[in-house]
């Protein structure tokens, strides 16, 4: 089933992210993570076929799957693109529910802070030759401005409220049995788990040997609105929309 390769189902999975672990070229990772399951959306659109009721449960599985894979990974691309993943898995669950007519605006909804955290990921490589937490410890000393940026960007991309996975989450928790409902709130909190295992491992500890300068005054203003544009369109949009 070629589309459980777009919208991610375990071991189909396996290749957008073998992909990703594979394209070094940033605006080509950027285009991934926004076209990879608008093209599966658009398959399954034009094909009209009928999602089998199993499917879901599959999700929910590559769900957790990944977001636990999450919990120990110290490389950000890796992290950024297993979220994805796991973010992308519960698509499934709007497909095969009355909000299919949303999916497209949905699955960009939760695409979006992807690219803003391969950006910041970016940044790290461009300065530190890497992006491994752990090693890159107490950046909240050298690169403020970045830090402060990298955990509002991280908390996006995870689903915090306000922004727009949270709906996301919510609704997929709410209109799915029990089974489904236990498993996208496990998924969630593995997510939520990381996230902090990756701020944690980043901005506290020990300021690095290697200092580097910090992003510009301008790219965190640029940040800023973005971040603010995500978490409006969250509540306004998304939020309503769900």
């Amino acid at each position: 089933m070629i589309v459980a390769v777009f919208l991610p189902l375990f071991p189909m999975s396996m290749l957008f992210n073998a992909l990703m672990a594979k394209v070094r070229p940033l605006i080509f990772r950027l285009a991934l993570l926004i076209l990879w399951p608008q093209i599966g959306l658009g398959i399954l659109l034009i094909s009209g076929v009928e999602v089998p009721s199993w499917v879901p449960i599959w999700a929910g599985f590559t769900a957790i799957f990944y977001a636990f894979r999450l919990t120990v990974i110290r490389e950000m691309c890796v992290w950024i693109s297993f979220l994805a993943t796991s973010s992308w898995a519960l698509l499934w669950l709007f497909i095969s529910g009355d909000l299919s007519s949303h999916a497209i605006q949905v699955a960009l909804a939760l695409s979006l802070p992807f690219v803003l955290l391969s950006l910041l990921a970016n940044v790290l490589i461009q300065r530190y030759g890497a992006a491994y937490t752990g090693l890159l410890g107490g950046l909240a000393q050298n690169m403020p401005r970045f830090s402060g940026t990298l955990v509002f960007t991280v908390l996006a991309a995870t689903a915090t409220p306000v922004f727009p996975g949270f709906f996301v989450v919510m609704k997929a928790i709410a209109s799915t049995g029990l089974s489904l409902m236990v498993m996208v709130g496990f998924t969630w909190l593995l997510w939520s788990w990381s996230a902090a295992r990756l701020i944690q491992g980043t901005i506290v500890g020990k300021n690095p040997d290697n200092e580097q300068s910090d992003i510009s005054l301008q790219v965190s203003w640029l940040y800023t609105f973005a971040l603010t544009f995500l978490a409006i369109g969250g509540i306004v949009y998304i939020g309503g929309l769900l």
